[in-house]
């Protein structure tokens, strides 16, 4: 599958975010994909993990119903049928996902890399972020600067999503 297109799912995906108050941020996985977060702020009401990820199960089969030939909710690769994964269930108490700048153990030690929306067009390429090139990369550009602050409550944009269905 073509780069170009995980680019298109993950400014897609940041639109959606958008939408419902929730300032995304994007990173490379060191590998083949994008993961697309954003900041979540606590507050006495705040959703708990079920909630959370029931709202990115959401947004995701929203994007599945929009496009269902280009995205699928399904994790079995023979299932894709070359269309995007949408991995919801990182969303999840006890699932795990690599961390920002995480090496991996793959030829040339690329690692999971945030990246400023401006970088996640076409061209962008995983690759190029390693663990020898990360360190002189962000002494130039400081992605997710704005991490903390963006930070939103879930429940807000969990009342969003109810009524925009």
């Amino acid at each position: 599958m073509a780069f170009a297109r995980v680019i298109e799912a993950a400014l897609r995906l940041r639109r959606h975010l958008a939408g419902f108050g929730l300032t995304a941020f994007c990173k490379t996985t060191g590998g083949k994909g994008l993961h697309v977060v954003t900041a979540l702020a606590a507050d006495r009401k705040s959703p708990d993990w079920p909630a959370a990820k029931n709202f990115a199960r959401e947004v995701c089969r929203r994007l599945v119903a929009e496009q269902p030939d280009r995205y699928v909710m399904t994790m079995a690769r023979k299932d894709r049928g070359g269309r995007i994964y949408l991995d919801y269930l990182r969303n999840d108490r006890m699932a795990t996902a690599v961390a920002p700048l995480s090496p991996r153990a793959r030829p040339g030690a690329a690692v999971s890399m945030p990246v400023d929306w401006p970088q996640v067009r076409a061209g962008l390429d995983p690759g190029k972020f390693t663990v020898r090139t990360a360190p002189l990369l962000l002494r130039k550009k400081r992605p997710w600067k704005n991490y903390a602050e963006s930070a939103a409550p879930l429940r807000q944009a969990i009342e969003r999503l109810l009524k925009a269905t």
